[in-house]
């Protein structure tokens, strides 16, 4: 190895100083939820509860845990993890609520589902949503980077990009859910049903507008078909509307609306050579 080596490891060396982590962030974070779903859930575990103290026992376990990884993010005072890591988990047994809800939502929604075991261990769509709602909660307490990597792992493993800071209500139903997104200034009511490839997106990306609300709001009991794009702070899709797939809008739409796509159908002009027969 030449000088040159040495120099540019000093630099590396400084830039590791100046963002020091005590753990490695990203896996302890999926342990956590992991933790955290499987004792919301019997089926993602191996443990065994017989009392109620012995999920008392667990949660001041994953308390711990918790604050391990708050120290390690390097932004809060032990006072403000203690406070931080109190309120999570005082609003713990409220988010496995509203998780049941989407469970049944799916289930009670989706002709395919035999159940709601089949829901809680199959569909990526309540995989997304489940680790959605407890990193909102995180978002909510104003805990640094925590928030999106959990959300990032959930995107990893479903292909559904859900914002932390998206507000969603309750009985909530993805279905597919491949290429979703949802911004982070999204506003969701109460029994909406979304198919894959639906954005929920801002108008212009400028990090002058991060503190606006740019992105819409879907008032309760909306369904949006697979791949519509749906833009702009502004915008907001009123109650017990549908809208249709491959639709595009920038406007408000009132309630009890029916938007979708018109497609023409033209047939083939056989004196014509045929344009989109391509071999490649």
């Amino acid at each position: 190895m030449n000088d040159g080596y040495y120099e540019l490891s000093e630099e590396l060396l400084q830039i590791r100083k100046k963002h020091k982590v005590i753990k490695p962030i990203k896996n302890e974070a999926k342990k956590f939820i992991d933790d955290l779903m499987q004792l919301s859930f019997p089926h993602f575990t191996e443990d065994t509860y017989y009392t109620a103290d012995d999920i008392l026992s667990k949660l001041t376990l994953l308390k711990r845990n918790f604050k391990s990884l708050l120290i390690s993010l390097n932004n809060n005072s032990m006072e403000s993890i203690d406070n931080i890591a109190d309120d999570f988990f005082n609003r713990f047994f409220d988010i496995n609520k509203k998780l049941w809800k989407d469970a049944h939502a799916i289930c009670e929604g989706d002709p395919a589902a035999h159940n709601v075991d089949e829901v809680i261990l199959a569909y990526p769509g309540f995989r997304a949503i489940a680790i959605y709602r407890f990193a909102h909660e995180l978002y909510y307490l104003k805990v640094p980077i925590l928030p999106r990597i959990l959300t990032e792992y959930a995107h990893q493993e479903t292909g559904i990009d859900i914002h932390p800071g998206a507000k969603i209500g309750n009985s909530f139903f993805i279905d597919h859910g491949t290429g979703i997104v949802i911004g982070e200034t999204s506003i969701i009511g109460n029994n909406v049903k979304i198919y894959q490839g639906v954005t929920l997106g801002a108008l212009s990306v400028d990090k002058k507008l991060s503190k606006i609300k740019r992105h819409p709001t879907i008032k309760d009991n909306v369904i949006i078909y697979a791949q519509a794009v749906i833009l702009g702070g502004d915008t907001t899709i009123g109650k017990n509307s549908i809208i249709g797939g491959n639709v595009w809008l920038t406007e408000s739409v009132p309630e009890d609306s029916v938007v979708y796509h018109k497609s023409e159908i033209r047939l083939k002009n056989t004196s014509e050579p045929e344009p989109l027969d391509f071999i490649i």
